[in-house]
């Protein structure tokens, strides 16, 4: 962690150096984003820019029946042998919109994926037309996006499109100058509306109020959300009026403490009234201070983290926000930015983005051998996987799935990826999978509540669709040594009844509302979960995925949003039915990142996964490659 916060520290300020002299000759536009804020709290309430408008009868008409797309998900369609491989457990899901309403947004990640999957065929028809004619398919998602791809929407900002979302790694750092009455200024990441809505999702709304509002006469930063069926989250406020609510968010403070009434900056840089030229003094270092100042430059840096977004400001920790159901960064499309401020450049990267096929030298090496249906396997593999995760997946292709065991068929290795919200996504996603051949696709949105839906899935791929030993399930940021696995499965010898993992005994439900994983008294009104393993990676014997399958068809399954400790309360409820279990626990799963000797090791990102497998190339063994 400390390595990840040094590094946001060292390339914020980098960028400040760099960009402050350089991209400073030319800016995005003369004028200043004069939008006036009002002193209020409510976050959107500006002069020149209402809130959200409410849908109206004539927009509501439009919306498509949900039992059309419902149907339409699953109606037959004439697919190729190679795109059938691609929906190998798909016709089995249709028993998820009758358990629906059990999981949190799941009607709504059904419903989207209706529009989701008629677009997609749409698209794909289209593209299938066109490579007859010779017209070859175009690259869409770019992992760069500068201040030349901005635009102007209406008469008060710019906004920054960002064709397939955001990921763990991605940034946006905006480089500009209040200016202006009051120095108000505001930044969106927005979603995209889907056909019926008025106005797209705000996945984060990052309001700064340089003079206070209703509530405060002092500078304040608030974040919030916005949605057409929720309207406003709660907001939070940096500094917050109650000193108890600073969380922390991917283990840095939701408010840094040193945050308050502005003071003289150690060092600032001041813009004169032409804006051309630049002085720097010193002063005294604050006790505390506000990272934004009419008329001075600021660099500020919205970084997506694992569990929220951070916002740096001239390289220093601001704040951060935890991500809020179905308000997740892969959904982002936008970045809209308004108000009184004098925006000089605004640079996304590190986003989501597939690689070239003409410039894989390897491809062949990299694509999944066909499986017969019903082929034997002694293990297979499910790996979860969010649609615009192109680089982990690529990662996992590389390494651990290039295994004798993987290439030989004797062990099987599939995404199991949900439908995107976003249509160029679900191109990018649908190419992948015919090219590589390991992609298991979802009839629903990948919404993170809804993750349990994929558990069933694997189980039903790994006894319907073939016919394997034992079914493992894992993540596309965990490393998984699969000969080491399959040893000391050989080596356990159980083949009935079996759950394998870093086994969990005695653990509790999280009666925290914001914790991410708070599960209310009517979810789960025991005091303790029985035995689940963590999800990096688990094993189960073959009998237990067919019972996790039988009882889903027949409507017995309890569908709770943790899928591993719903394993958990699934094989117990096998044992009180009589199943004979074993659980035997594996130390060297290590469900926070990785220690030398592991056999799973989570959260490596591309770079870890290539590091972990050239040690293992190289002889060097199980040996780690940082702290994450």
């Amino acid at each position: 962690m400390k390595r990840w916060y040094g590094g946001v520290v060292v390339a914020s300020v980098f960028t400040l150096l760099v960009l402050r002299y350089g991209l400073m000759k030319d800016p995005i536009g003369e004028g200043s984003l004069s939008t006036l804020f009002l002193n209020t709290t409510n976050p959107l309430e500006w002069v020149n820019a209402g809130i959200p408008a409410t849908p109206n009868p004539e927009t509501t008409t439009q919306v498509v029946s949900v039992d059309n797309l419902l149907s339409g998900l699953f109606a037959p369609k004439n697919f190729s042998t190679e795109e059938q491989r691609t929906l190998g457990t798909w016709k089995y899901l249709n028993l998820l919109i009758k358990n629906s309403r059990v999981l949190p947004n799941a009607v709504e990640a059904i419903k989207d994926a209706g529009f989701a999957w008629d677009s997609l065929l749409a698209s794909v028809q289209e593209q299938s037309h066109a490579s007859k004619n010779g017209t070859s398919r175009q690259k869409q998602c770019p992992y760069f996006l500068n201040k030349m791809n901005a635009t102007e929407f209406g008469d008060s900002g710019y906004k920054l499109q960002i064709p397939c979302g955001l990921i763990q790694g991605s940034s946006v750092t905006i480089i500009g100058i209040p200016n202006g009455l009051l120095g108000n200024f505001r930044i969106d990441l927005t979603g995209a509306p889907l056909p019926g809505e008025p106005d797209p999702p705000i996945i984060l709304h990052y309001n700064v109020r340089l003079h206070g509002d209703k509530i405060t006469e002092e500078p304040v930063l608030v974040q919030n959300t916005w949605t057409v069926a929720h309207d406003w989250g709660d907001e939070e406020r940096c500094p917050s009026p109650v000193s108890e609510n600073n969380k922390k968010v991917d283990e840095l403070d939701q408010c840094n403490a040193m945050v308050g009434k502005n003071g003289s900056r150690s060092l600032t840089s001041r813009i004169n009234g032409s804006g051309s030229s630049l002085t720097a003094h010193e002063g005294s270092k604050p006790r505390q201070y506000f990272p934004f100042k009419q008329g001075y430059l600021s660099v500020a840096t919205l970084r997506v983290g694992a569990e929220g977004i951070q916002m740096t400001v001239d390289g220093k920790h601001v704040t951060s926000f935890a991500y809020r159901e179905t308000l997740e960064p892969w959904l982002v499309s936008e970045v809209r930015i308004s108000g009184d401020l004098k925006l000089i450049s605004v640079v996304a990267s590190g986003l989501p983005t597939s690689e070239e096929l003409e410039h894989i030298v390897d491809l062949e090496s990299l694509k999944a051998a066909p499986l017969v249906p019903h082929s034997p396997l002694d293990l297979f593999i499910g790996v979860f996987s969010t649609a615009n995760n192109f680089k982990r997946r690529m990662a996992v292709r590389r390494t651990w799935m290039q295994y004798s065991s993987v290439r030989s068929g004797a062990v099987a290795v599939r995404f199991f990826v949900g439908l995107h919200k976003n249509q160029v996504v679900n191109e990018e996603l649908w190419s992948e999978a015919q090219t590589y051949g390991d992609i298991q696709l979802m009839p629903f949105v990948d919404y993170y509540s809804l993750i349990t839906w994929k558990t069933v899935a694997i189980c039903i791929y790994g006894t319907k669709v073939v016919s394997a030993k034992y079914i493992m399930k894992t993540d596309d940021d965990a490393f998984v040594r699969v000969d080491d696995v399959l040893s000391s499965l050989n080596r356990i010898n159980v083949t009935r009844g079996l759950l394998y993992g870093l086994i969990n005994s005695d653990s509790r439900p999280h009666r925290n509302p914001d914790s991410k994983w708070y599960i209310s008294n009517e979810e789960w009104p025991e005091e303790t979960y029985p035995p689940w393993a963590h999800g990096p990676g688990y094993i189960v014997s073959r009998d237990i995925g067919k019972m996790v399958y039988s009882n889903y068809k027949r409507g017995l399954l309890k569908m709770f949003k943790l899928e591993d400790v719903a394993m958990g309360i699934w094989i117990a409820e096998m044992k009180k039915s009589g199943l004979d279990v074993r659980y035997e626990k594996e130390e060297k799963i290590y469900n926070e990142g990785c220690k030398n000797g592991y056999i799973v090791a989570h959260y490596q990102g591309p770079r870890e996964m290539l590091c972990l497998w050239q040690k293992l190339q190289e002889g060097k063994g199980p040996l780690c490659c940082g702290d994450r």
